[in-house]
């Protein structure tokens, strides 16, 4: 096994002595003990990294899983810039002892392997995979051949991880036999940081259409955007996310001109392979995202087939600002408070001023009113939504994301066929839409059907690797099958996601709602009521905020203080809403509390 701390250097440029310290602190409580407990032996180490020897590759196996699943909770309580972080190399293989010391080729593929890894990640050969066979309950993710410096053969690599369990974030790369690329937030270089919105706009338009094209394996908006505003080395980010090409650019956006600069580049040599900039009037905007769509799939060599060409060019929209209200309200969306909802309305209701034929829009404005339906008690009805959504079907009869909300509304309504045949619609028409594939594990999860919950939620977490709702309801969909040390793990996952998520978006007390839920569900009463605090704190009319206060006063035994929640919010929330409570597997142990049936008679 070898071991390597990532960016150990920064870490020592940081603070020299700190850094020392951890190390010398983590070794003796955690790692040291870890290899021993695995029957292995630490035969050289290299300023920042470890090799290992054990007898058997079970025992490296297991050990390497225990390192990188203890290091998570090691740096928890850590700013993120001293997390210590490992990668790791297994191989099996016949190696040169000497005295202590041992080498050979066996030694130099471990050490490459782990230079393949990810931060947090383990890579293996095909030889430990072969070795492992079912013994273990893991999953080996393939990467295909990877000539490696001063090996004279391409080694077959696996990325491993739990069976059926977590896989870090960026632990799975985009890696296989498409390129893999990731489009780095482009910077708003106009004076007005209002703009901001814009720029975004323009990245999250490439992401999708690049996401078109089959041939490639694009990685995902949440991914990407947890580097913005972070100054970047190209071939660490590259190795960080797992791809191998970075496209990164700015837009600069004054009156009616527009500058939009471009570069594709070679993740592993940081080669500019393309660069280009395009100064042109407002109007060109979506000619100027096709141009460099095309751009990168030919550079790539990448067939671009008639239906994906077909797509890339159909532009949402004619007119500009109605292009610019509908980012601003896409922006305000993500807030997710009751009055960025209304705000976000209204602006989706602008653009559709501006072009009434603008059919993302009308999906924007239906999702609106169903948020503000379900969690706010907004008295909007479904068949309203649902014909704010038909208007955006028959402008695009193939949009995934307006087939995604007909699933969501049915959901609220508790009319489950036609739920389900709206979610399977979706993914019918984009197979890698995130809101459909969270939405439809989010509606199995409510009526108990958790197994079908937890695939879903597993393949949203693939579609968004940072996403934190997803990971949640997987760790609950896990405890409710009884599951529960993987439900913990991924609970674990889940902590510093939201985190993430929350510093990311301070105003979105979403995060810190569900926060306060899975620190309920790991049983840690003091951290679940500081995050039902915090989340009070950014939005105390909230009526969801209320509801989620309840589900964690209700897994911490803390009955009546659920009920006293649920009374307030019964009179605030929607009768869909109260539908939900009925099978909320939340409410379980509430269920066989006293006030229980008298509740349910109110409702």
């Amino acid at each position: 096994m070898a071991a390597d701390i990532v960016g150990y250097s920064r870490l020592m440029e940081a603070n020299e002595e700190r850094t020392l310290a951890s190390l010398r602190q983590l070794r003796h409580e955690f790692f040291d003990p870890a290899v021993a407990k695995h029957r292995g032996r630490i035969f050289k180490t290299i300023g920042d990294g470890f090799l290992v020897e054990f007898g058997s590759v079970i025992d490296a196996t297991r050990c390497a899983m225990e390192v990188q699943g203890g290091m998570p909770h090691r740096n928890e309580a850590l700013p993120e810039d001293r997390h210590i972080k490992f990668r790791v190399g297994l191989h099996v293989g016949d190696m040169i002892v000497e005295g202590d010391d041992i080498y050979g080729d066996g030694v130099n593929i471990a050490a490459r392997l782990e230079g393949l890894a990810t931060p947090g990640g383990i890579a293996c050969s095909a030889a430990v995979r072969d070795h492992i066979g079912h013994k273990l309950d893991i999953d080996f993710v393939d990467q295909g051949e990877k000539a490696v410096k001063n090996i004279a053969q391409p080694l077959h690599v696996y990325f491993v991880g739990p069976g059926s369990g977590p896989v870090e974030p960026h632990a799975q790369p985009a890696h296989g036999s498409k390129p893999s690329i990731a489009i780095l937030p482009f910077a708003n270089m106009s004076s007005d940081a209002e703009q901001e919105f814009f720029s975004d706009g323009i990245t999250e338009d490439l992401i999708t259409d690049l996401s078109k094209v089959s041939g490639l394996q694009v990685l995902s908006r949440n991914t990407v955007f947890t580097l913005k505003g972070k100054a970047q080395n190209l071939q660490q980010t590259a190795r960080q996310l797992g791809v191998e090409y970075l496209v990164e650019g700015s837009v600069r956006k004054a009156g009616s001109k527009v500058r939009i600069t471009a570069q594709l580049i070679e993740g592993a040599s940081d080669h500019h392979l393309w660069a280009e900039r395009f100064d042109r009037d407002l109007t060109d905007i979506f000619a100027v995202q096709d141009e460099i769509t095309k751009t990168i799939v030919a550079q790539l060599r990448v067939r671009l087939l008639p239906d994906e060409r077909a797509a890339i060019e159909d532009a949402p929209t004619q007119n500009i600002e109605a292009y610019t209200a509908f980012l601003k309200g896409k922006q305000i969306f993500r807030v997710g408070t009751r009055q960025s909802l209304v705000r976000a309305r209204q602006m989706y209701a602008r653009a559709l001023e501006l072009d009434p034929s603008y059919a993302k829009a009308y999906v924007g404005l239906a999702n609106c009113a169903s948020y503000l339906k379900s969690f706010h008690g907004f008295d909007i009805t479904a068949d309203e939504i649902l014909a704010t959504i038909d208007k955006a079907l028959r402008i695009n009869p193939a949009l995934a994301e307006a087939h995604a909300a007909r699933g969501i509304v049915f959901a609220i309504d508790d009319r489950r066929d036609e739920s389900i045949a709206a979610f399977r619609k979706a993914l019918e028409s984009d197979p890698n839409n995130w809101e459909a594939t969270y939405h439809f594990g989010r509606f199995y999860f409510t009526i108990g059907d958790f197994q079908s919950a937890l695939a879903l939620f597993m393949r949203a977490m693939e579609l968004q690797p940072e996403d934190y709702e997803s990971v949640t309801f997987l760790s609950m969909a896990l405890e409710a099958l009884g599951r529960r040390a993987e439900g913990v793990t991924y609970a674990q996952i889940a902590v510093k996601r939201a985190k993430q998520a929350l510093g990311q978006n301070p105003e979105n007390p979403r995060p810190a709602q569900l926060l306060a839920n899975i620190h309920a569900y790991l049983g840690e009463r003091h951290y679940a009521e500081e995050w039902i605090k915090r989340a009070f704190e950014i939005d105390p009319d909230d009526n969801h905020v209320r509801y989620n206060a309840a589900c964690v006063y209700s897994m911490l035994g803390e009955f009546d203080k659920a009920f006293d929640l649920l009374d307030i919010w019964v009179h605030h929330a929607a009768r869909d809403s109260k539908l939900w409570f009925l099978s909320d597997p939340d409410f379980t142990a509430l269920r066989r509390h006293p006030r229980y049936q008298d509740f349910v008679k109110r409702i």
